[in-house]
């Protein structure tokens, strides 16, 4: 589902500014161009997830192995 990014230049961008805000509302990108260079990327801002809190995940591990820790008889060879 790739859809290409159309370019823009940016005399364009600047006077149809509010339909291209609205269609990026919709979820398109566009490159800004000056003089055919890309300049710059308009797109949709992505949604920030909520930030986790400290302790949030408390009681999802419910068994530890008691050798858990203890070292790999593969690295034997290497002591």
């Amino acid at each position: 589902m790739s859809e290409s990014v159309e370019e823009i230049g940016a005399f364009e961008a600047k006077t149809k500014l509010s339909s291209l805000l609205a269609q990026v509302e919709k979820g398109r990108s566009f490159y800004i161009t000056k003089h055919g260079r890309r300049v710059a990327e308009v797109r949709p801002v992505m949604k920030k997830r909520p930030r986790r809190v400290f302790g949030c995940g408390k009681g999802t591990v419910r068994y530890v192995a008691p050798n858990f820790d203890a070292p790999l008889d593969e690295f034997n060879e290497y002591k």
